[in-house]
């Protein structure tokens, strides 16, 4: 948790815009109808943009570190943790898109359209 009161603005959205899809595939397997698939493409190429510019921020973040600061032991410490910090949305948004696609192939064979 204090991973998340750490986070800025831009990665808790890239964290809910990623869990979004999860959320409309529940929809879909609940009522599967075709405006509820319809949803789900861009919903799901939001979530994988929001996804890549997550962890390329967190990159970004991590390099500034570097360049900023001299290197030491403690130094390397951080970088190692801010590096696996920027991967969190990356396995949040494609951890809940491949969730969120099993849910939409369960709803599509029992809406009787099959895959």
């Amino acid at each position: 948790m204090s991973m998340l009161r750490n986070a800025s603005i831009f990665a808790l959205l890239t964290l809910i815009v990623g869990v979004v899809p999860l959320i409309m595939s529940v929809v879909y397997l609940t009522r599967p109808t075709e405006r509820h698939l319809a949803l789900m493409r861009p919903l799901s190429l939001a979530a994988l943009f929001a996804a890549v510019a997550g962890g390329v921020l967190g990159c970004i973040n991590v390099l500034k570190f570097v360049w900023t600061r001299e290197l030491t032991g403690e130094s390397y410490r951080v970088i190692a943790v801010g590096a696996a910090e920027s991967l969190v949305p990356v396995l949040v948004g494609f951890a809940s898109l491949t969730m969120a696609w099993l849910l939409v192939a369960v709803g599509m064979g029992r809406r009787g359209t099959g895959l």
